[in-house]
């Protein structure tokens, strides 16, 4: 097994011996994890960030190995305006689903709560499979008891 611990150069050579290695979108999230690519060989990965779709993990020879991240079922929302796309993207991240923007649509997880607020709510979708690259805006996102409350008790 190859253990990779940093990731190539950006500037590697295009080739056209390109051997994926697919991954769901949540093994790809996490920085230690296993995977096969598909020649066979086994790759086991310690890194300081996550990877992402299409990035070269590892070259030898002529062989570049890239990430192929797997689709997955999602929910293509439209919208014509940004107070709709807003709108939108507040009631799925209220629910805290992830969500990916394109230009005229909003791609949202394919979760079965999602689904139901849609419904709900009467926002019209269509189900599709895709490549699903949600916006991470914060490293970690929380409603407990913060810094702020410590200093409170504090007086």
């Amino acid at each position: 097994m190859k253990i990779i611990k940093k990731l190539y150069s950006d500037d590697f050579e295009e080739s056209e011996n390109e051997i994926s290695l697919s991954v769901d979108r949540r093994v790809l999230a996490k920085r230690r994890w296993r995977g096969q690519a598909e020649d066979g060989t086994d790759f086991g990965f310690d890194l300081e960030i996550p990877l992402q779709n299409r990035v070269c993990f590892h070259v030898e020879g002529n062989r570049n190995y890239i990430i192929a991240q797997k689709p997955e079922p999602v929910f293509l929302v439209s919208f014509s305006t940004q107070w709709e796309a807003a709108h939108l993207a507040w009631q799925v991240g209220n629910l805290h689903f992830p969500a990916q923007f394109k230009d005229t649509y909003l791609m949202v997880e394919g979760d079965l709560a999602v689904r139901l607020m849609l419904e709900r709510i009467k926002i019209p979708f269509e189900e599709s499979i895709e490549v699903f690259q949600p916006m991470v805006a914060a490293a970690s996102h929380h409603h407990g008891n913060g810094k702020l409350l410590k200093y409170f008790n504090m007086w």
